[in-house]
């Protein structure tokens, strides 16, 4: 191979690198877009669910239609204890729940939403209480 058709070969090769470089900085950006919207829409609803939370009295009567979600057992559970600090399985404990490992870790996993959410804190690692 002679010098010429390497150093063309190679120009070549750069285009493309910098064509497919472009191109993903394009999709890139429109991530980007994506991601701030949804995230933002993300945190209205997060402000709206929040609102509408301390708008409900903590006594109120749970929902006749037996619709209550696992999030709202567990946020129902924390209006009606609002100083205490729960571990997973001890809140399991308390409203009857099985306390299986899996079962567990699933809770575990909804606190860590509900906490990521703005619902909850998490004062030491493990343990969770109601946001004041």
């Amino acid at each position: 191979m002679n010098i010429t058709k390497l150093l063309v070969d190679l120009h070549v090769r750069k285009n493309e690198a910098t064509a497919r470089a472009d191109e993903l900085r394009n999709q890139i950006a429109r991530l980007s877009a994506a991601l701030t919207e949804t995230e933002a829409r993300l945190a209205d609803l997060a402000t709206t669910r929040k609102i509408i939370g301390e708008l409900t009295p903590t006594g109120a009567e749970p929902d006749p239609s037996g619709s209550s979600t696992a999030y709202q057992v567990i946020v129902n559970a924390f209006n009606q204890h609002p100083e205490e600090v729960f571990r997973a399985r001890e809140l399991h404990e308390l409203l009857g729940m099985p306390t299986d490992e899996a079962s567990v870790n699933i809770t575990r996993s909804r606190l860590g939403r509900l906490t990521r959410q703005g619902f909850l804190t998490q004062p030491v690692r493990g343990h969770y209480q109601k946001r004041t």
